[in-house]
């Protein structure tokens, strides 16, 4: 995989990470607030059947409370008791029913062929025994109860809530309830109501973050499409450059060659052929061969200076044979020299540890920021070199006091800046780095390289 992708999948993994989480704590606090309103419902919508099933009772108690209170008690009295409260009803399963103490069915409305019977030991499919609930329920002092009953118009077995009281002056329990059927359909309603806005939820989540990555993977191209077009215009620009230096070095080296060694070499060859022609002569005058031998060597002694010239030029001598201060030394007595600017230079450390190829980089970036104030800068008046061994690295510190340039601005344009890339490309091989300030008061280029034999 390409660096560009593996920083485009760094950028978009933490945030889909990220909007997976938000969505998880989003699906966990809805679905958490949903079972609280599924609750609430619940219990109000119980509540309110309670509280009717309590007025249905004592509407019942009230519609049988003369014969109840009566002085007359006799079984015709219970039967008419039963007459009235088997006619009350509301709805299509809504009724009363009663039943004594032994668990015997006294009056079902909905179910007449229950009459008569004993259902004491009844169980719903639970397991549970109903009958003998109810008449527990009625005798701690009546109340509400759920429990499992067939609804008379499904005839199905639904779950039920009903209400209880006891009639002990009669040894009966009367009761009535509501079927909760209706109460689970609600219910299941506001479930579905829910999912489907939790899902509708997680989609719009879902939707917003892959529309975000997208957004980040296109923008991430886009500045990965501008940055390496950026910076194929720069190799490219650099490359030129290359081939262009190294065409100007080989056309200054073959000029001094030609203007200087060359022509020196051809005034020895016929300062020495004069001198073997006067020598050669019949009266041959030793004097004058002696002068022209005396030119020769002088010429000999321009040639070697000459020679010396081009070799310090291609690489300094003085880094392999005296190190790099005396070499940074010459640097600049020969900078100061060519371009009458005031070059101070100040070295401090030990550097016996660097290798050669460190050696060489530190005085080419020297060299290159040397070229730069001289071709680049503006009202430069002094120029100070430092060396500097600080603990686990080398510093080479180099500033001048002209009035800066734009760092930006350079580095940004393709056609500018060649030699700021060649000193960053050469410190950057030897795990090297460059940092460059400026401003109004000037320039400082920082090189900072390993201390080390590895370096």
């Amino acid at each position: 995989m390409k660096l560009r992708y593996k920083i485009i999948l760094l950028a978009v993994a933490p945030f889909l990470l990220s909007f997976a989480g938000i969505a998880l704590a989003v699906f966990y606090q809805a679905t958490f607030l949903a079972k609280q309103q599924r609750n609430t419902v619940e219990q109000a919508y119980l509540a309110s059947k309670e509280a009717e099933l309590k007025h249905y009772v004592t509407l019942g108690n009230a519609a049988i409370s003369h014969l109840y209170k009566s002085k007359q008690q006799s079984p015709t009295t219970r039967e008419e008791a039963k007459k009235i409260l088997a006619a009350l009803d509301f709805g299509d399963d809504g009724y009363f029913y009663i039943y004594d103490m032994q668990g015997n069915n006294l009056m079902h409305p909905r179910q007449p062929d229950l009459v008569g019977k004993n259902l004491w030991g009844m169980t719903d499919p639970q397991g549970n025994f109903t009958i003998q609930d109810l008449i527990n329920k009625a005798k701690s002092g009546g109340g509400a109860i759920r429990y499992m009953w067939e609804k008379p118009s499904m005839r199905k077995v639904m779950p039920k809530l009903g209400y209880v009281v006891m009639l002990d002056q009669w040894g009966w329990m009367l009761g009535t309830g509501i079927y909760l059927d209706d109460v689970d359909n609600a219910l299941n309603k506001i479930d579905i109501q829910v999912a489907k806005n939790i899902q509708s939820t997680m989609s719009w989540i879902a939707g917003i973050a892959l529309i975000s990555a997208l957004l980040i993977a296109l923008s991430g191209l886009a500045l990965n499409i501008s940055e390496s077009r950026l910076a194929e215009a720069k190799l490219k620009v650099l490359a030129q450059s290359v081939v262009s230096s190294q065409e100007d070095e080989r056309a200054r080296l073959s000029r001094d060659l030609h203007d200087g060694l060359s022509q020196l070499l051809v005034s020895i060859k016929l300062q020495i052929e004069s001198g073997l022609v006067k020598l050669g002569q019949n009266n041959g005058n030793p004097d004058a061969a002696k002068i022209s031998f005396a030119r020769a060597t002088d010429q000999l002694n321009k040639a070697l200076s000459e020679v010396r010239r081009i070799s310090h030029n291609l690489r300094p001598a003085l880094l392999d044979d005296l190190g790099v201060v005396a070499a940074f030394g010459h640097l600049a007595e020969e900078f100061e020299s060519a371009t009458s600017l005031p070059v101070s230079f100040h070295a401090e450390g030990d550097f016996h540890a660097l290798s050669e190829i460190s050696n060489t980089v530190l005085f080419r970036v020297a060299q290159e920021a040397l070229t730069n104030i001289h071709k680049h800068a503006e009202k430069v008046s002094h120029v100070h070199m430092q060396l500097n061994c600080e603990g686990s690295s080398i510093c080479l510190i180099i500033t001048d006091d002209g009035s800066g340039f734009d760092i930006k601005g350079v580095a940004n344009h393709p056609h500018r800046g060649i030699g700021l890339s060649n000193m960053r490309e050469r410190l950057a091989a030897i795990n090297g780095s460059l940092e460059l300030q400026s401003n109004i008061d000037g320039t400082t280029v920082v090189a900072r390289i390993p201390n080390g034999e590895d370096t």
